[in-house]
């Protein structure tokens, strides 16, 4: 990784939709990248949480993915993108071509430990997750170490660097803290606890007794997928999936869901699910799914045995279990932004246009209503305006 400038009037910390928008902005008010500012990706390459979607997931069956402001000057679209193709290959290549062309010179991979303050400024210290030299491997110790252990003692990680800047535009996003509700007998499961951050392909549950949790659309798709795969599947969601009679979900629903996002997040609540402010158009195929009795969820269960999901008083009450998918969603990732105190008792950030009300030199990129693709395109600009004012 080419190191980043120690300065820098503007930190933008993650390269998805809405970090990418705001650099774009950044770039048409003139200002230049690593000069002006900088923006640092935890991931390894471009793509944002797309990169770490499965393989299946195709443009036509996931949400919909707006093109970035700009993404016409490269004669690319979203909508005109090939529909065989996993759409995490599609996004990857065409936020590569973006970032290439709008010259933004992303860091990455980079992990971001913390924000705090200097005086007036603030400091961005951040780890480099390049992977190192056998050699150095082997001098501290980590050389052999499976993936998932990786994690280094603080003695002997990678030194930080730091930034200092005068404001920070947090677009981290959410892909990186999965939520999964405690449920009793949790731990006493003997087969596998995925999340959907976890999921990578149908086949690693071939013959195998599924249980999705969920009402969204991601465990939607894994029940259509893993139908002709698993050798028993069920389906249990914590709240009553409300089905909508319509292929895409209207203006008025996106309207609501966008409006009870934004109230929360000026209120400094935790902000609500999507899902359960809008409900699920039925498309063709998750109609014909409903159809045929699969897509019919049961109430969530009460516990969890070593090998299956239990309903109390219910005499049959049980599905058997080797694996159980939590696609019960993510909440923001804000770890690093906690020597700021922006958290309020409510459990969220306050957040207006953008903006942590508490500290005038942090914007919150994608965050609440600016969480849908075309909303964090225009959170950019937003942002980017109200940031040039101040400079």
């Amino acid at each position: 990784m080419i190191p980043a400038p120690a300065r820098a009037k503007v930190v933008v910390i993650g390269a998805g939709q809405a970090g990418l928008s705001v650099a774009y902005y950044l770039r048409r008010f003139e200002l230049v990248a690593d000069e002006d500012f900088v923006v640092l990706d935890r991931a390894p390459g471009a793509g944002g949480a797309w990169q770490h979607r499965w393989s299946s997931l195709r443009l036509g069956t996931a949400h919909r993915v707006n093109d970035l402001p700009g993404m016409a000057e490269l004669g690319l679209s979203f909508d005109t993108a090939d529909r065989d193709l996993p759409a995490k290959e599609v996004v990857a290549d065409y936020y590569g071509r973006f970032e290439q062309h709008y010259d933004l010179r992303v860091h990455r991979p980079v992990d971001v430990r913390s924000v705090g303050n200097e005086g007036a400024d603030l400091v961005v210290r951040y780890e480099d997750l390049s992977p190192k030299p056998v050699e150095e491997l082997k001098a501290r110790g980590l050389f052999g170490r499976r993936r998932k252990s990786f994690e280094a003692p603080a003695n002997q990680r990678a030194p930080q660097h730091e930034i200092v800047t005068s404001f920070l535009v947090n677009a981290t996003g959410t892909w990186g803290s999965p939520f999964v509700p405690f449920y009793p007998g949790m731990g006493e499961f003997a087969g596998r606890h995925l999340h959907t951050s976890d999921y990578i392909e149908a086949e690693d549950f071939r013959d195998q007794h599924i249980v999705v949790v969920g009402g969204g659309t991601s465990a939607i798709g894994f029940m259509l997928e893993l139908e002709n795969v698993a050798a028993g599947l069920t389906w249990v969601s914590r709240r009553p999936v409300d089905w909508i009679d319509r292929q895409e979900l209207d203006l008025e629903g996106a309207s609501a869901a966008v409006a009870m996002q934004d109230e929360a997040a000026r209120s400094g609540r935790a902000l609500p699910s999507i899902v359960s402010g809008t409900g699920v158009p039925k498309s063709r195929r998750i109609a014909a799914g409903i159809e045929r009795g699969l897509l019919v969820a049961r109430p969530m269960f009460d516990r969890i045995e070593a090998d299956r999901v239990v309903w109390d008083g219910d005499e049959s009450g049980m599905a058997r279990a080797d694996a159980i998918i939590w696609a019960t969603g993510f909440r923001p990732e804000l770890r690093h932004l906690a020597p700021l105190r922006l958290r309020e008792k409510a459990g969220g950030v306050t957040v207006g246009q953008g903006a942590a009300w508490s500290d005038p030199r942090v914007f919150l990129a994608g965050y609440g209503p600016q969480a849908s693709t075309i909303g964090a395109n225009r959170a950019g600009r937003m942002i980017a305006r109200q940031i040039m004012a101040m400079l």
